[in-house]
């Protein structure tokens, strides 16, 4: 399984949370509505790893209906 590592992936997911205004209830909510079961204390540890598979990452970016991504 392929993970982002070094916290980028964190801080990428982070940012758009901001976007949104979301926090991790937000998205939990957001995964649910596309079929992705988590919940606010998974989604924390996942966070606070700063590690996660790339498809994790991908899939928050469609719950939050992120067409483009800011990587400055």
């Amino acid at each position: 399984m392929s993970h982002i590592r070094d916290g980028g992936a964190r801080r990428i997911l982070k940012a758009e949370m901001a976007r949104k205004d979301l926090n991790y209830d937000g998205l939990v909510s957001a995964l649910g509505e596309i079929g992705i079961e988590e919940t606010n204390g998974s989604l924390r540890n996942k966070f606070s790893r700063g590690s996660f598979p790339a498809d994790f990452f991908l899939q928050c970016l469609a719950a939050m209906d992120v067409k483009t991504l800011h990587l400055d």
